[in-house]
This record gives C-alpha cells, sequence and structure tokens, in this order.
C-alpha cells in the first residue's frame, strides 16, 4: 500500500496552466503506480489551461466548484461530483469562469512505458545523495 497524506503531496509544475496549483497524489514521484497517477489541481478564478491535447486518455472529477472543459467539439460546465473523459489527442482547455476555487481530479495513463515502479526508486535514490 502506498499512502500519500494530503498535507505531504508535492507540486508540479504543468506546462501551459496558469492560476493553478497541481498536486501528486500517486504515481511518478508520489509513489509507485503500474498504469496511471492521479492528480488535484486547484484552479484560482479565472485560472486553467491552454487548449492543447496529450497522446493518452484523461479523466477529470470536479471535487468542488465549476470548471468549464472546451474541446473542439464545445463546452461543458462541470461541478461537484460531475466527471468527463478527453480522449487521445482530443484537445482540452480547462478554465474556471467563477469568482470562486475550484478543484478538479485528475486520473491519468502513463502512456507507453508501462511500469513506472521504478520511478519512486529512482527519486528516493536521487533525494538519498
Amino acid at each position: 500500500m502506498n499512502v500519500t497524506r494530503f498535507a505531504e503531496a508535492r507540486a508540479y509544475e504543468a506546462p501551459n496552466h496558469f492560476d493553478m496549483r497541481c498536486l501528486r497524489l500517486q504515481g511518478h514521484e508520489a509513489g509507485p503506480s503500474d498504469t496511471l497517477w492521479l492528480g488535484l489541481s486547484h484552479i484560482l478564478p479565472g485560472g486553467g489551461t491552454s487548449l492543447d491535447a496529450s497522446p493518452v486518455e484523461k479523466l477529470y472529477v470536479v471535487l468542488s466548484g465549476e470548471v468549464v472543459v472546451a474541446t473542439g467539439e464545445g463546452e461543458v460546465a462541470l461541478g461537484p461530483w460531475d466527471s468527463c473523459r478527453l480522449a487521445p489527442g482530443e484537445k482540452r482547455e480547462l478554465r474556471n469562469r467563477t469568482n470562486q476555487p475550484a478543484a478538479i481530479l485528475l486520473a491519468m495513463p502513463y502512456g507507453k512505458r508501462q511500469n513506472r515502479a521504478n520511478d519512486f526508486s529512482e527519486t528516493v535514490a536521487e533525494l538519498s545523495r
């Protein structure tokens, strides 16, 4: 079992994200995971992402506030406990158009490299130096 305490979750920088604080909950430097990683983003009013795609599927769950998800086919406002799936290669833009912060959970597979268990070991080794 790998536990990440919210108080100890590490921030990470994501390209083309603004007015957001992103935390890694599982996977990558937060611990071993074979297939996917979890992140939590707090989006300030007016914050969001640019219209970009990634080669892997993304799953979002809004935990609080409201987040507008826009794709080339339109947009939808998601509220607490609403979720959406974005297909591999599908461009998306996230926006918080309200005056309240929003929180969104992201689940995303690693992609071509299937096993990321070594990432955790490599990170621990680097921190030990």
